[in-house]
């Protein structure tokens, strides 16, 4: 029987296309978000920049890397990111990540990245799923993840990042979905 390979963040750096490292293992992000997924995660980092416009320590990234170890490489949709120093890729605990589900992704999304995004201690994990027009929330709380709620035409109300208030109006955010249906 073979052994298992095990990559690290300078192999990563070299591969061509999109890819994520979890734990030493590569993870394809291909074929590339359809325009829906787009749609939803560009809408989100639009109202999270809104949010943010006056706070001057955090700032919103979209597809950004977030080098964890150098065995773990993730690159969320959306992520707000707080006195972060300007290097080739995020450093610290985001302190607000979302990913945007395709079916692609979906387990990965809701088990791996959930259970990564808990230990790495991120306080608040968005998962949205477009095709179903709904939003669910995580607050870390206790080391743990509880769920904020299901989100489909409600403001949701975030109090992180630091002294900056944040929320997303999941109403914008599936507006022109809904038209489409």
């Amino acid at each position: 029987m073979g052994a298992i390979e095990h990559y690290s963040y300078d192999d990563y750096a070299q591969w061509k296309g999109d890819w994520e490292l979890i734990y030493g293992h590569p993870v394809a992000m291909s074929p590339s978000p359809v325009i829906t997924h787009q749609m939803v995660a560009t809408q989100i980092v639009i109202e999270l920049s809104d949010a943010l416009e006056e706070c001057k320590e955090c700032m919103v990234l979209m597809e950004q890397d977030w080098k964890i170890s150098d065995e773990t490489v993730v690159r969320p949709d959306a992520v707000v990111i707080c006195n972060e120093p300007h290097e080739e890729y995020i450093t610290k605990t985001p302190k607000i990540v979302v990913e945007v589900v395709s079916k692609s992704s979906a387990k990965r999304d809701e088990t791996t990245k959930f259970e990564l995004y808990e230990k790495e201690k991120v306080p608040y994990y968005i998962i949205v799923y477009p095709h179903d027009l709904k939003a669910k929330i995580y607050k870390l709380e206790d080391k743990k993840y509880s769920k904020v709620g299901d989100f489909s035409d409600e403001i949701a109300y975030l109090d992180e990042p630091n002294e900056c208030k944040t929320q997303i109006d999941f109403e914008r955010v599936f507006r022109r979905l809904r038209g489409k249906r």
